[in-house]
Protein backbone atom coordinates (compact mmCIF):
# COMPACT_ATOMS: atom_id res chain seq x y z
CA UNK A 1 0.00 0.00 0.00
CA UNK A 2 1.34 3.40 -0.98
CA UNK A 3 0.39 6.25 1.31
CA UNK A 4 1.54 9.60 2.63
CA UNK A 5 -0.76 10.50 5.50
CA UNK A 6 -0.55 11.39 9.16
CA UNK A 7 -1.79 8.94 11.78
CA UNK A 8 -4.16 11.51 13.30
CA UNK A 9 -6.13 13.34 10.60
CA UNK A 10 -7.24 16.96 11.09
CA UNK A 11 -10.79 17.55 12.28
CA UNK A 12 -13.32 17.29 9.47
CA UNK A 13 -11.06 15.27 7.17
CA UNK A 14 -13.03 12.61 5.27
CA UNK A 15 -11.65 9.43 3.70
CA UNK A 16 -13.36 7.15 1.18
CA UNK A 17 -12.16 3.76 -0.04
CA UNK A 18 -13.19 2.69 -3.55
CA UNK A 19 -12.61 -0.74 -5.08
CA UNK A 20 -12.41 -1.12 -8.85
CA UNK A 21 -11.38 2.54 -8.74
CA UNK A 22 -9.51 2.92 -12.02
CA UNK A 23 -12.39 2.58 -14.49
CA UNK A 24 -16.09 3.10 -15.04
CA UNK A 25 -18.33 3.76 -12.06
CA UNK A 26 -15.41 3.38 -9.64
CA UNK A 27 -13.41 6.08 -11.43
CA UNK A 28 -16.50 8.30 -11.53
CA UNK A 29 -16.90 7.93 -7.77
CA UNK A 30 -13.22 8.80 -7.29
CA UNK A 31 -13.49 11.94 -9.41
CA UNK A 32 -16.70 13.14 -7.80
CA UNK A 33 -15.58 12.50 -4.23
CA UNK A 34 -12.20 14.14 -4.82
CA UNK A 35 -13.94 17.21 -6.23
CA UNK A 36 -16.03 17.29 -3.02
CA UNK A 37 -12.87 17.27 -0.88
CA UNK A 38 -12.74 13.61 0.12
CA UNK A 39 -9.31 12.00 0.55
CA UNK A 40 -9.18 8.65 -1.20
CA UNK A 41 -7.94 5.09 -0.87
CA UNK A 42 -8.00 3.65 -4.39
CA UNK A 43 -8.07 -0.13 -4.86
CA UNK A 44 -7.56 -2.06 -8.10
CA UNK A 45 -5.26 -4.72 -9.55
CA UNK A 46 -3.14 -2.50 -11.82
CA UNK A 47 -0.57 -0.68 -9.66
CA UNK A 48 0.67 1.52 -12.50
CA UNK A 49 -2.80 2.65 -13.46
CA UNK A 50 -3.60 3.33 -9.80
CA UNK A 51 -0.52 5.50 -9.41
CA UNK A 52 -1.42 7.55 -12.48
CA UNK A 53 -5.00 8.03 -11.28
CA UNK A 54 -3.89 9.01 -7.77
CA UNK A 55 -1.44 11.60 -9.10
CA UNK A 56 -4.10 13.12 -11.37
CA UNK A 57 -6.68 13.39 -8.59
CA UNK A 58 -4.18 14.89 -6.14
CA UNK A 59 -2.95 17.36 -8.74
CA UNK A 60 -6.43 18.42 -9.80
CA UNK A 61 -8.22 18.55 -6.45
CA UNK A 62 -5.46 18.81 -3.82
CA UNK A 63 -6.66 15.74 -1.90
CA UNK A 64 -4.51 13.02 -0.38
CA UNK A 65 -4.59 9.63 -2.05
CA UNK A 66 -3.47 6.15 -1.13
CA UNK A 67 -3.34 3.17 -3.46
CA UNK A 68 -3.69 -0.53 -2.78
CA UNK A 69 -2.90 -2.89 -5.65
CA UNK A 70 -4.95 -5.99 -4.79
CA UNK A 71 -6.87 -8.78 -6.49
CA UNK A 72 -10.04 -9.00 -4.42
CA UNK A 73 -10.89 -12.43 -5.79
CA UNK A 74 -8.10 -13.74 -3.50
CA UNK A 75 -7.95 -14.03 0.28
CA UNK A 76 -4.71 -12.06 0.38
CA UNK A 77 -6.20 -9.22 -1.66
CA UNK A 78 -9.24 -8.96 0.61
CA UNK A 79 -7.07 -9.12 3.71
CA UNK A 80 -4.93 -6.19 2.55
CA UNK A 81 -7.99 -3.98 2.16
CA UNK A 82 -9.54 -5.22 5.40
CA UNK A 83 -6.39 -4.14 7.25
CA UNK A 84 -6.66 -0.64 5.78
CA UNK A 85 -10.31 -0.39 6.83
CA UNK A 86 -9.22 -1.05 10.43
CA UNK A 87 -6.44 1.57 10.37
CA UNK A 88 -6.31 5.36 10.80
CA UNK A 89 -7.22 7.65 9.21
CA UNK A 90 -10.66 6.11 9.40
CA UNK A 91 -12.62 5.39 6.24
CA UNK A 92 -16.07 6.99 6.40
CA UNK A 93 -17.31 5.81 3.00
CA UNK A 94 -16.67 2.42 1.39
CA UNK A 95 -17.65 1.92 -2.25
CA UNK A 96 -17.56 -1.76 -3.24
CA UNK A 97 -17.45 -1.37 -7.00
CA UNK A 98 -15.10 -4.15 -8.16
CA UNK A 99 -16.90 -6.89 -10.05
CA UNK A 100 -16.85 -9.06 -13.17
CA UNK A 101 -19.14 -10.81 -15.61
CA UNK A 102 -18.33 -13.83 -17.77
CA UNK A 103 -18.74 -14.07 -21.52
CA UNK A 104 -19.61 -17.76 -21.18
CA UNK A 105 -22.97 -19.40 -20.46
CA UNK A 106 -23.01 -21.54 -17.33
CA UNK A 107 -23.10 -24.93 -19.07
CA UNK A 108 -19.91 -24.03 -20.93
CA UNK A 109 -18.21 -22.38 -17.96
CA UNK A 110 -15.51 -23.71 -15.68
CA UNK A 111 -15.55 -24.05 -11.89
CA UNK A 112 -12.51 -21.77 -11.66
CA UNK A 113 -14.19 -18.94 -13.57
CA UNK A 114 -17.46 -19.24 -11.67
CA UNK A 115 -15.69 -19.32 -8.30
CA UNK A 116 -13.67 -16.23 -9.25
CA UNK A 117 -16.90 -14.40 -10.12
CA UNK A 118 -18.46 -15.35 -6.79
CA UNK A 119 -15.33 -14.44 -4.83
CA UNK A 120 -15.16 -10.98 -6.40
CA UNK A 121 -18.86 -10.13 -6.74
CA UNK A 122 -20.05 -11.70 -3.49
CA UNK A 123 -17.27 -12.83 -1.15
CA UNK A 124 -15.22 -9.61 -1.35
CA UNK A 125 -18.33 -7.46 -0.88
CA UNK A 126 -19.25 -9.44 2.23
CA UNK A 127 -15.76 -9.28 3.74
CA UNK A 128 -15.08 -5.60 3.09
CA UNK A 129 -18.56 -4.52 4.20
CA UNK A 130 -18.14 -6.42 7.45
CA UNK A 131 -14.67 -4.97 8.04
CA UNK A 132 -15.94 -1.43 7.42
CA UNK A 133 -19.01 -1.83 9.62
CA UNK A 134 -16.94 -3.01 12.58
CA UNK A 135 -15.31 0.42 12.85
CA UNK A 136 -18.19 2.52 11.49
CA UNK A 137 -20.71 1.21 14.00
CA UNK A 138 -18.25 1.87 16.84
CA UNK A 139 -17.84 5.49 15.67
CA UNK A 140 -21.59 5.79 14.98
CA UNK A 141 -21.01 7.21 11.51
CA UNK A 142 -20.12 6.05 8.04
CA UNK A 143 -21.62 4.60 4.88
CA UNK A 144 -21.19 1.70 2.47
CA UNK A 145 -22.30 1.70 -1.17
CA UNK A 146 -22.31 -1.74 -2.77
CA UNK A 147 -22.51 -1.50 -6.56
CA UNK A 148 -25.09 -4.02 -7.71
CA UNK A 149 -27.14 -4.01 -10.93
CA UNK A 150 -30.64 -3.87 -12.34
CA UNK A 151 -29.76 -7.34 -13.66
CA UNK A 152 -30.14 -8.64 -10.12
CA UNK A 153 -33.91 -8.12 -10.20
CA UNK A 154 -34.56 -10.80 -12.83
CA UNK A 155 -32.97 -13.67 -14.73
CA UNK A 156 -33.00 -11.96 -18.13
CA UNK A 157 -29.68 -13.35 -19.41
CA UNK A 158 -30.08 -17.14 -19.68
CA UNK A 159 -26.88 -18.93 -18.72
CA UNK A 160 -25.40 -15.94 -16.88
CA UNK A 161 -24.53 -16.16 -13.19
CA UNK A 162 -23.77 -12.43 -13.01
CA UNK A 163 -27.40 -11.53 -12.29
CA UNK A 164 -27.54 -14.11 -9.47
CA UNK A 165 -24.46 -12.58 -7.83
CA UNK A 166 -25.99 -9.10 -8.05
CA UNK A 167 -29.29 -10.32 -6.62
CA UNK A 168 -27.26 -11.37 -3.58
CA UNK A 169 -25.53 -7.97 -3.36
CA UNK A 170 -28.85 -6.10 -3.42
CA UNK A 171 -30.55 -8.35 -0.86
CA UNK A 172 -27.46 -8.37 1.37
CA UNK A 173 -27.11 -4.58 1.31
CA UNK A 174 -30.79 -3.99 2.02
CA UNK A 175 -30.75 -6.40 4.96
CA UNK A 176 -27.48 -5.17 6.45
CA UNK A 177 -28.55 -1.58 5.91
CA UNK A 178 -31.53 -2.11 8.17
CA UNK A 179 -29.35 -3.55 10.94
CA UNK A 180 -26.71 -0.80 10.66
CA UNK A 181 -29.16 2.12 10.61
CA UNK A 182 -29.66 2.29 14.42
CA UNK A 183 -25.88 2.85 14.73
CA UNK A 184 -25.94 5.89 12.47
CA UNK A 185 -24.41 3.96 9.56
CA UNK A 186 -25.92 3.69 6.09
CA UNK A 187 -25.60 0.75 3.69
CA UNK A 188 -27.05 1.04 0.20
CA UNK A 189 -27.15 -1.09 -2.93
CA UNK A 190 -26.58 0.89 -6.12
CA UNK A 191 -28.38 -0.81 -9.01
CA UNK A 192 -27.62 0.90 -12.34
CA UNK A 193 -28.69 -0.31 -15.74
CA UNK A 194 -26.41 -0.30 -18.79
CA UNK A 195 -23.66 2.24 -18.09
CA UNK A 196 -20.92 3.50 -20.40
CA UNK A 197 -17.79 1.91 -18.89
CA UNK A 198 -15.11 -0.63 -19.81
CA UNK A 199 -17.10 -3.39 -18.09
CA UNK A 200 -18.65 -5.11 -21.11
CA UNK A 201 -15.54 -4.67 -23.25
CA UNK A 202 -13.35 -6.30 -20.60
CA UNK A 203 -15.76 -9.23 -20.38
CA UNK A 204 -15.81 -9.57 -24.17
CA UNK A 205 -19.58 -9.01 -24.31
CA UNK A 206 -20.91 -7.52 -27.54
CA UNK A 207 -23.28 -4.67 -26.65
CA UNK A 208 -23.41 -3.10 -30.13
CA UNK A 209 -27.13 -3.87 -30.56
CA UNK A 210 -28.14 -2.18 -27.31
CA UNK A 211 -30.22 0.94 -28.09
CA UNK A 212 -28.54 4.26 -27.31
CA UNK A 213 -31.41 5.39 -25.06
CA UNK A 214 -30.69 2.55 -22.63
CA UNK A 215 -27.21 3.76 -21.76
CA UNK A 216 -26.39 5.82 -18.67
CA UNK A 217 -23.27 7.87 -17.98
CA UNK A 218 -21.09 6.88 -15.02
CA UNK A 219 -21.00 10.44 -13.54
CA UNK A 220 -24.81 10.64 -13.66
CA UNK A 221 -25.07 7.27 -11.90
CA UNK A 222 -22.72 8.49 -9.16
CA UNK A 223 -24.61 11.77 -8.71
CA UNK A 224 -27.91 9.97 -8.19
CA UNK A 225 -26.30 7.38 -5.91
CA UNK A 226 -24.93 10.04 -3.58
CA UNK A 227 -28.29 11.84 -3.52
CA UNK A 228 -30.07 8.61 -2.62
CA UNK A 229 -27.47 7.84 0.06
CA UNK A 230 -28.12 11.22 1.68
CA UNK A 231 -31.85 10.45 1.61
CA UNK A 232 -31.21 7.21 3.51
CA UNK A 233 -32.35 4.88 0.75
CA UNK A 234 -31.40 1.22 1.03
CA UNK A 235 -31.57 0.62 -2.73
CA UNK A 236 -30.76 3.19 -5.43
CA UNK A 237 -31.87 2.67 -9.03
CA UNK A 238 -30.60 5.60 -11.15
CA UNK A 239 -32.79 7.00 -13.95
CA UNK A 240 -36.58 6.87 -14.26
CA UNK A 241 -36.35 4.39 -17.15
CA UNK A 242 -34.62 1.82 -14.99
CA UNK A 243 -36.93 2.50 -12.05
CA UNK A 244 -39.78 1.51 -14.39
CA UNK A 245 -37.82 -1.53 -15.55
CA UNK A 246 -37.27 -2.69 -11.98
CA UNK A 247 -40.95 -2.26 -11.18
CA UNK A 248 -41.74 -4.47 -14.17
CA UNK A 249 -39.16 -7.08 -13.17
CA UNK A 250 -40.53 -7.23 -9.65
CA UNK A 251 -44.16 -7.66 -10.64
CA UNK A 252 -44.23 -9.27 -14.11
CA UNK A 253 -45.14 -12.97 -14.30
CA UNK A 254 -42.09 -15.23 -14.49
CA UNK A 255 -43.40 -16.82 -17.67
CA UNK A 256 -43.42 -13.42 -19.39
CA UNK A 257 -39.88 -12.64 -18.22
CA UNK A 258 -38.68 -15.96 -19.60
CA UNK A 259 -40.11 -15.06 -23.02
CA UNK A 260 -38.26 -11.75 -23.23
CA UNK A 261 -34.99 -13.00 -21.74
CA UNK A 262 -31.99 -12.46 -23.99
CA UNK A 263 -28.63 -14.23 -23.73
CA UNK A 264 -25.86 -11.82 -24.74
CA UNK A 265 -23.32 -14.61 -24.30
CA UNK A 266 -24.82 -17.08 -26.76
CA UNK A 267 -27.16 -19.94 -26.03
CA UNK A 268 -25.98 -23.44 -25.27
CA UNK A 269 -25.26 -25.32 -28.46
CA UNK A 270 -24.42 -22.22 -30.50
CA UNK A 271 -21.10 -22.35 -32.34
CA UNK A 272 -18.56 -20.28 -30.34
CA UNK A 273 -15.68 -21.19 -32.68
Amino acid sequence: MKRSVTSTPPSGERWALITGATAGIGAAFAGRLASDGWHLVLVARDAERLATQAAELTGRHGVETETIAADLSTDDGCARVERRLAEAPSVELLVNNAGISLNTPFLRSSPADEVRLLRLNVHAVLRLTLAALHTMTERRRGAVINVSSVAGFGALMPGSTYSASKAWVTNFSESVGQSARPFGVRVMALCPGYTRTEFHQRAGIDMSKTPEWMWLSAPAVVDEALRDLRKGKLVSVPSWKYKLAVAGLRHAPRRLLARVARDTRGRIGRDHG
